[in-house]
């Protein structure tokens, strides 16, 4: 889990740093006590300000944490696309999205819980897979990359060959949803382990290439590029 600095120098806000203080305090709390284990009073007693002055940047809790969640889309993003461009073969960068993925759940529980609640995302308008999740934030934030786009590019230039008809954005969702799966069993303890069990990243590994290849219906040699 991400280890947090010290209390928040209070000197921040006396330099125009009290949004970005806010949103860290949000974060803090998101990881530490869940989604609604924290106000708005308590976000602005860590920071050290008023809670009437969190107004000035911030409609209410639901913003701030739909800010959040945000910039978790933008950090995870980044995360994937820096995946896809490493070095290797296509099979191996699509395996490290896998892994960065998992990191990411891991590293940062306060924007990956705030990323997939399903409350602020509804009062955006916008989620994870729209095509136009991108083109705005909340409270005038720098807008999040769309990181189901590079998975869909991962699996694209992986299997150049399609997967016999079925769009390669559906088995990308079917991917997502397995990676999303696994690392929140993870956060929540609950995935088995034991002798002779996979560890996550194991796990992820041949879940992908088994619903993969069921997919491909048995190409030859598919997944050696």
């Amino acid at each position: 889990m991400r280890h947090w600095r010290g209390p928040f120098d209070r000197q921040g806000y006396h330099h125009g740093n009290l949004k970005e203080a806010l949103i860290d305090a949000a974060q803090r709390f998101i990881a530490e006590r869940g989604l609604g284990g924290f106000t708005l009073a308590d976000a602005a007693k860590l920071v050290g300000v008023t809670p009437a002055a969190l107004y000035r940047h911030f409609r209410g809790r639901e913003a701030l944490v739909a800010e959040v969640a945000f910039r978790g889309f933008d950090e995870l993003a980044k995360r994937l696309g820096k995946a896809l461009q490493s070095e290797g073969t296509a099979l191996e960068r699509f395996t490290r999205m896998g892994e960065a993925y998992l990191a990411f759940a891991e590293q940062e529980p306060g924007f990956y819980t705030a990323m997939f609640s399903a409350k602020p995302m509804e009062s955006e308008g916008c989620g994870l897979w729209a095509k136009g999740a991108a083109d705005k934030g909340p409270e005038g934030a720098r807008p999040a990359g769309n990181a189901f786009d590079y998975l869909v590019q991962a699996l694209s230039k992986t299997f150049p060959e399609g997967f016999q008809g079925v769009d390669t954005r559906f088995i990308a969702i079917e991917v997502w949803a397995l990676s999303h799966g696994i690392a929140t069993l993870d956060a929540a303890g609950q995935l088995p382990k034991g002798p002779g069990l996979p560890d996550k990243y194991e796990l992820l590994r041949a879940g992908v290439l088994a619903l993969v290849h069921g997919a491909l219906k048995g190409k030859p040699d598919a997944t050696a590029r």
